[in-house]
């Protein structure tokens, strides 16, 4: 009796789906039958459902249920990582036109002892991890792809040299890199710019493994790594970079983050802020794009501002934006080559991280590069000074920040 209610409900959903946005997708049931999604002669993606507790999890679908069943092992997929994403976005988006999902707007305190655990619960999973699937230098950012035809790490070092020269980085100025990673763009920035570099990060594994590369690089007396909340840093720098960084802090911090920045930054200086930001000028969030889903298992307590807010707070903060420049195609693409990495190191992923987690970053990999891709989510690199300086301290153009070689070998 239990079978027939869930086969009669079963299809009428998946009649529904077939006539409405028929999917190249074949549903095979533990219980040894299957159902399409479409009308096809081979699936383009095959799901297993594995127990019943999984149909309600597909049947009133978010990204956020998807990708709770597929962690949680309630169903399989086999299919290229593309199409699964393709597939699980429309399946939500059906979902979401015919519920009227409310959108809403998240909050989070973001205290130092919050931030901090939130931070090493996503960057200390573990190096080696990360080794497996970022470039060389393990550049965790969106990368640079000037012509388009760049490897990951060709474009990983153009990123850092785009964000340096942007800046105007001279030899012998003071850089505060706020979220250094494990300590590229500081390295870059000694090497190659001749700067004096400071760089804090939150995570343990990160500290660690900077000041090792510091010192391997001969840079220790031009680099401090700092195991440090950039709310307890003190002084005045030249230059300052946050890339990848203020989408931890909260919106409802972004005045105060800001103003931490302009106070830290020299009359004369220059500061980079790298960072996601939504699509929704309104700054809320909907479970259709899996908001839940990432805060849960990924990066807590993250809160993406639209870059109407990120501009108006630095303002708030004492800064001017002097120049904007949109990388979304740029991370839709660093986001493609992650996911095909970490596709590829499946075995030795499996071997360090376990099952789950293994299953966590798969789909967020992928489903951010799509989330990109469509234009859900967008990155900014946003460039500013202290607000009211002379008109005289504004470069003429943006040519600076292409001419080659601008920023010789030291």
């Amino acid at each position: 009796m239990l079978n027939s209610l869930i086969n009669a409900g079963l299809k009428t959903w998946a009649d529904g789906i077939r006539i409405k946005q028929n999917l190249p997708v074949r549903l095979s049931l533990w219980s040894g039958g299957s159902v399409d999604l479409g009308q096809f002669k081979e699936p383009v993606v095959h799901l297993h459902v594995k127990e019943p507790s999984a149909l309600p999890m597909l049947m009133e679908p978010s990204l956020d249920s998807l990708g709770e069943a597929y962690i949680k092992q309630k169903i399989d997929i086999e299919g290229s990582l593309r199409d699964i994403i393709d597939v699980a976005y429309r399946l939500s988006a059906a979902q979401s036109e015919g519920s009227g999902l409310a959108s809403i707007v998240k909050r989070f305190t973001h205290s130092k002892e919050e931030d901090k655990e939130a931070i090493q619960y996503h960057y200390d999973v573990s190096n080696e991890f990360y080794r497996c699937w970022l470039d060389q230098n393990m550049v965790y950012s969106c990368a640079y792809f000037e012509n388009g035809d760049e490897t990951l790490e060709e474009a990983q070092l153009k990123k850092i040299d785009h964000i340096l020269t942007k800046i105007r980085l001279k030899r012998g100025q003071n850089l505060l890199d706020i979220g250094c990673g494990w300590g590229a763009l500081v390295i870059r920035a000694a090497e190659k710019f001749g700067a004096n570099c400071i760089g804090i990060t939150l995570s343990q594994n990160q500290y660690d493994l900077a000041r090792k590369r510091v010192s391997d690089a001969g840079l220790s007396d031009r680099i401090e790594i700092r195991l440090q909340d950039y709310r307890d840093v003190t002084g005045k720098f030249d230059r300052i970079t946050s890339v990848g960084m203020f989408e931890h802090v909260g919106k409802d911090n972004l005045p105060a983050y800001f103003k931490k920045v302009c106070d830290l930054l020299a009359d004369d200086g220059i500061v980079m802020n790298h960072g996601i930001t939504a699509s929704d000028p309104d700054n809320r969030d909907t479970s259709a794009l899996g908001g839940d889903f990432i805060d849960k298992y990924v990066f807590p307590s993250g809160e993406l501002p639209h870059v109407s807010l990120a501009m108006r707070t630095m303002q708030q903060g004492g800064l001017e934006p002097l120049d904007a420049e949109c990388l979304r195609r740029h991370y839709a693409r660093t986001l493609t080559c992650w996911a095909e990495r970490f596709e590829n190191c499946t075995e030795a992923i499996r071997s360090i991280v376990g099952e789950t987690r293994y299953r966590i970053w798969r789909v967020y990999l992928a489903g951010c590069a799509h989330a990109f891709a469509i234009g859900n989510v967008s990155i900014f690199q946003l460039v500013a000074q202290k607000a009211g300086r002379d008109a005289d301290s504004i470069p003429w153009s943006r040519r600076y920040v292409y001419a080659k070689n601008s920023a010789p070998d030291v």
